[in-house]
């Protein structure tokens, strides 16, 4: 790598090139930093989930400070921003905007809907093949960071509408947990139903209400298990089988697990303060 004359760099972001990362001309190169799997490391909003996944930070040439090191799991990419002569200027305009944060010299950042990330990986394989021939063959590596640049573009823009599909996913979610708590506590039935992977479905709740779908039906039960205990006639192994659980111990455990008391603590002091002596 000579960062004063090479267009193209792609580097694991565990052991980075330092030669790249120390050189004086590495704000004249645009950056895509691929995260994978893992935490954001840019500042997120007080009381918004930190969600772990597939994260890039796009950021512009000509802007610093810049991170010396990662030490994440991940692809750096990054090309310097003569490569963008040869394209018309619509395209380029488009780059910029792509790889401008809201703020005046600021940068990007997209979490990857696992749909995507799957696209674009498959684009990057072939970059990766195509830059570690001998012969680099600059037309070629251009036309890759092109399809995978259209690509993010693409994603970018249907952002909102996607936010908006994932609303409507939640309030679905919900509803079929309320349905289904009782005798539904595989992940993989609200997936199958939403016709979406767990693991996706774990990322918009995440997202959206800062709980796994686990979390969400685990303080569905609690609260169903506190209502039964205090108003209904039914004894504690009758509540805990209508909630879905076969043994007593289990449901005691369970519950206790939650709520720091097992289910007779809980219905001895909630009958105190209902009816005092």
């Amino acid at each position: 790598m000579n960062p004063d004359k090479d267009l193209f760099l792609i580097s694991p972001l565990e052991a980075p090139l330092q030669v790249y990362f120390e050189s004086p001309f590495r704000e004249d190169y645009f950056e895509i930093a691929w995260l994978k799997d893992e935490e954001p490391i840019h500042f997120i909003q007080e009381g918004t989930p930190r969600v772990k996944g597939d994260w890039l930070y796009l950021i512009p040439a000509n802007r610093s400070p810049r991170p010396r090191k990662s030490g994440k799991k991940g692809t750096l990419i990054a090309f310097h921003k003569s490569v963008l002569d040869y394209e018309v200027k619509e395209f380029s305009l488009d780059v910029i905007r792509l790889f401008l944060g809201k703020g005046a010299g600021s940068f990007s950042t997209i979490l990857l809907e696992e749909d995507m990330a799957v696209t674009l990986e498959s684009i990057l394989w072939i970059i990766k093949d195509e830059y570690e021939q001998q012969q680099e063959n600059f037309l070629v590596l251009k036309a890759l960071l092109k399809a995978f640049l259209l690509k993010l573009m693409q994603y970018k823009a249907q952002t909102l509408t996607r936010q908006g599909l994932n609303e409507k996913r939640v309030y679905h979610f919900l509803l079929l947990l309320e349905h289904h708590f009782r005798e539904e506590k595989a992940v993989a039935f609200y997936a199958d139903k939403l016709n979406i992977t767990p693991k996706r479905l774990n990322q918009i709740l995440k997202q959206k209400t800062g709980k796994t779908i686990t979390q969400l039906l685990q303080e569905r039960l609690v609260v169903e298990a506190r209502q039964q205990l205090v108003a209904s006639a039914k004894n504690i192994q009758e509540i805990g089988y209508s909630l879905g659980f076969e043994d007593r111990s289990y449901f005691s455990r369970f519950f206790k697990k939650m709520t720091g008391q097992t289910p007779e603590q809980f219905q001895k002091q909630a009958k105190e303060r209902i009816f005092p002596v």
